[in-house]
């Protein structure tokens, strides 16, 4: 990619994030002023049963990831991709787990 695209896509990509961050803090400012709290006993229990399936589910991926970079390099001949994209693909399998699974640990009811 060129500067410019890389500069282009650097500012939308903080721009992103600055906008997630000040949409989860006026959330969290405005549920403090209504008395709601932050995080009762159930929301805890589906974080860390999402928490720990994500966790699985991530590992089990960048083992599926490793070996068929394995066998892709030593079977098939084929160049080994960079450590990069295969370490994205895994931060995002890791996160959208987790996001996924506590929605719906939160929406199918009692533990």
């Amino acid at each position: 990619m060129t500067d410019f695209v890389w500069s282009v896509v650097s500012v939308g990509i903080l721009a992103i994030i600055v906008l997630i961050g000040i949409l989860v803090v006026w959330r969290i400012v405005k549920d403090k002023k209504s008395g709601f709290p932050a995080a009762d006993e159930r929301t805890q229990r589906i974080s860390g049963k999402a928490a720990t399936y994500s966790l699985f589910i991530g590992i089990y991926f960048m083992m599926g990831l490793l070996w068929v970079l394995l066998i892709g390099e030593m079977l098939l001949d084929y160049v080994v991709l960079e450590a990069m994209p295969a370490l994205i693909m895994s931060e995002l399998v890791l996160s959208l787990s987790f996001i996924v699974l506590r929605w719906y640990l939160g929406r199918k009811g009692d533990l």
